[in-house]
């Protein structure tokens, strides 16, 4: 090959490179201030999962706080973010590039609500998907489990802004706002100044798992992350750390002493490792 051929596709080879081999660090999407708690967890599990391949990438916050659709486009087109983690939908991993281990264990498909602390019973006498049809929900408008629950008949209240949604329930915009069980408790914490409780009668299920995605021009990154996983799930440390985050609200949460609605999700890929037992909690 000439060399002057050859100079110029070494140049385009590195041109192409993406900034995080150059740059040695792995970017997610800055929470907002007041919620910087809620990617503890996530954060935990992805930093184990990088210590696990003896991988040096640096995990860094992206420079501005972004809404979980403009964080999605932004890793699918490789600019701000290089990882997500959110539920899985069939149009999410047509888009971006899953690893198909549920940081939840499927705990983002067991909702639980929050409640305006003046009807802590609303849903005590709730039994069936009829009844709860009656109430209204609150959900972000680009949450995959808005379609889930309106599939089932269910009225919900959408909002672009997740906190908008905590004021919209006090305003009686709707009357229960269904959270994930590994969400409730810190999200009660860190709202201690509003009017609200966790309902404790109800539970919500329909099957789903909170991944890492990762760019589709990534691959390699998510490999990486995929391994590291993999060997913190064989030695028992990713239960360690699911357990030091999440073992105690689960005890508190009681879902085996709930009424459990069971609801399908259509939107769930077929690729779900379901038959992974070893992947998903059960009460």
């Amino acid at each position: 090959m000439p060399v002057r051929r050859l100079t110029w596709l070494l140049a385009l080879l590195l041109s192409a490179a993406p900034c995080l081999a150059a740059e040695g660090v792995l970017r997610y999407p800055r929470a907002p201030v007041g919620d910087e708690f809620r990617p503890a967890y996530p954060l935990a599990q992805l930093q184990l999962a990088l210590d696990k391949v003896g991988s040096s990438l640096r995990i860094v916050p992206s420079q501005h706080h972004m809404e979980q659709q403009r964080a999605l486009l932004s890793l699918e087109q490789g600019e701000a973010v290089d990882v997500v983690w959110t539920m899985t939908s069939l149009e999410r991993e047509r888009r971006l590039l899953p690893v198909r281990i549920p940081l939840d264990k499927g705990l983002y498909g067991w909702r639980i609500a929050l409640l305006r602390a003046d009807q802590p019973n609303l849903l005590q006498g709730v039994r069936t998907l009829n009844d709860l049809s009656r109430l209204r929900a609150g959900q972000g408008h680009d949450w995959p489990d808005t379609d889930i629950l309106r599939g089932h008949g269910l009225r919900v209240e959408v909002s672009s802004s997740y906190e908008s949604l905590f004021l919209m329930l006090e305003a009686r915009r709707f009357d229960y706002f269904p959270r994930a069980v590994l969400e409730v408790e810190d999200e009660l914490r860190h709202n201690r100044q509003r009017p609200l409780v966790a309902d404790s009668h109800l539970a919500l299920h329909y099957p789903t798992a909170l991944y890492f995605f990762f760019s589709p021009h990534a691959p390699q990154l998510a490999e990486t992350v995929r391994r590291g996983l993999e060997l913190a799930l064989a030695d028992g440390s990713f239960e360690r750390v699911f357990q030091q985050y999440h073992g105690a609200d689960l005890r508190r949460v009681a879902l085996e002493q709930r009424q459990i609605i069971e609801l399908d999700n259509p939107l769930l890929p077929p690729q779900t490792p379901l038959q992974r037992r070893e992947l998903w909690y059960r009460p």
